[in-house]
């Protein structure tokens, strides 16, 4: 990264009160099990993975996907639960539907045509909607203890998309830099 390029990445934001009820469960896994990493971020279900892109150019991506959102409608989302990638990632499930792999997957289409990104998966694996908890920073060897806690506990929650949101890394942590609402119902 050059000073003239700043890292961003695009992804939807739970509303209150999930939100908070979210950051909370972050928040238990620092104080509990030491991991910090996922409060570098706001809850959120990645759509775009991190980017770099001009600086001087940011009002133009801002736009861009302001231009995208607009175009599309609300869109529900239901929380199911929690699930692991083990051994180091805790997540909040996102139950799978159709509108929201159409809208992840146009939007990378979108991405790609109009802003030349292409970096839109990790690894190149398929979309899998979720709500990280704990990853990077949690020990293997406390995963097995916090997954005990979490396999079967519940969280139930919907949430009407009514933005898209893109995040902006401040070299600390990543904030919302603009909520780019979608079309009114």
């Amino acid at each position: 990264m050059t000073r003239e390029e700043q890292k961003y990445f695009i992804a939807l934001i739970p509303p209150e009160p999930l939100f908070s009820e979210i950051h909370q469960l972050k928040c238990h896994f620092r104080e509990v099990y030491g991991a910090r990493a996922a409060l570098r971020s706001p809850p959120h279900i990645t759509l775009h993975m991190p980017f770099f892109w001009p600086a001087h150019k940011e009002q133009r991506l801002v736009d861009a996907l302001g231009e995208f959102a607009v175009a599309k409608t609300p869109i529900d989302v239901r929380l199911d639960n929690f699930s692991c990638f083990p051994p180091r990632v805790i997540y909040v499930a996102v139950r799978e539907n159709k509108e929201m792999t159409d809208l992840q997957r146009e939007l990378h289409r979108f991405c790609r045509m109009n802003l030349n990104l292409f970096n839109a998966n990790y690894q190149d694996r398929p979309f899998h909607p979720h709500i990280t908890l704990a990853f990077q920073d949690l020990r293997k060897s406390a995963f097995d203890t916090a997954w005990k806690e979490f396999e079967n506990r519940e969280l139930a929650g919907t949430f009407l998309v009514e933005a898209i949101s893109l995040l902006k890394h401040n070299g600390k942590e990543w904030q919302i830099h603009a909520a780019l609402p979608t079309r009114s119902s």
